[in-house]
């Protein structure tokens, strides 16, 4: 009973097209999104977890909750706004869940997780470093899909020349396009990280990121 490979969490429903009150919408998410928090910390009881492992994972998840409401309520102003921040904090709870056990690192302006900056081609710094002396490579979302993204604005990742190579130490920079982007849209984007050596894939895992654009 172990998290699916490539588990994508997103909510799918058709909710948001059943309201046009954004208000009401927003109401509505804040709610899933505590109810739903109940499913992934089941999954923490069931990996019976040492202490401080289990208590890492239940922390991640409830932070996950209190920065994700916030933001739906204070910086999504859309229902297609708030269905992309709402499915960001889906995809941190499910990344908790199963653990961080690569050391890997997504930053915008200096800031991971939850960040801001303004439109334009925004430059994602990417770190990570493998267990045991091995090494780290970009992977892929889901089947061909190198990048998980959503967003208000049509933005998108230049992925022309990216570095696919084994690396020791990942220290990459992503072009993420936001050119058309206006002020308070935002771009949620999961990139994957896998633990490799010689080819062959030990683990990998995926870090979601979220941007205002300001």
């Amino acid at each position: 009973m172990a998290m699916p490979q490539g588990y994508d969490g997103t909510r799918t429903d058709d909710e948001s097209e059943r309201t046009t009150n954004v208000d009401e919408y927003r109401r509505t998410c804040i709610d899933f999104i505590e109810d739903i928090s109940h499913n992934y910390e089941e999954w923490v009881d069931y990996y019976k977890l040492p202490e401080d492992e289990d208590k890492r994972r239940r922390e991640g998840i409830r932070a996950t909750i209190t920065r994700t409401n916030e933001w739906i309520a204070k910086v999504a102003q859309s229902i297609k706004a708030v269905d992309i921040v709402m499915n960001d904090g889906i995809q941190k709870m499910a990344e908790s869940t199963a653990g961080k056990p690569l050391e890997i690192g997504i930053f915008i302006n200096h800031k991971s997780s939850f960040t801001e900056t303004k439109p334009g081609i925004i430059d994602v710094i990417v770190k990570a470093s493998g267990r045991k002396g091995r090494k780290t490579k970009l992977g892929f979302h889901f089947k061909d899909d190198r990048f998980r993204i959503e967003s208000t604005c049509g933005a998108y990742f230049d992925e022309t020349d990216l570095p696919t190579e084994e690396l020791e130490m990942m220290d990459i920079h992503l072009k993420l396009h936001a050119e058309n982007a206006k002020q308070r849209d935002v771009i949620s984007f999961t990139v994957t990280v896998c633990d490799v050596e010689n080819d062959v894939e030990f683990d990998r895992r995926g870090v979601t990121t979220i941007v205002h654009l300001v």
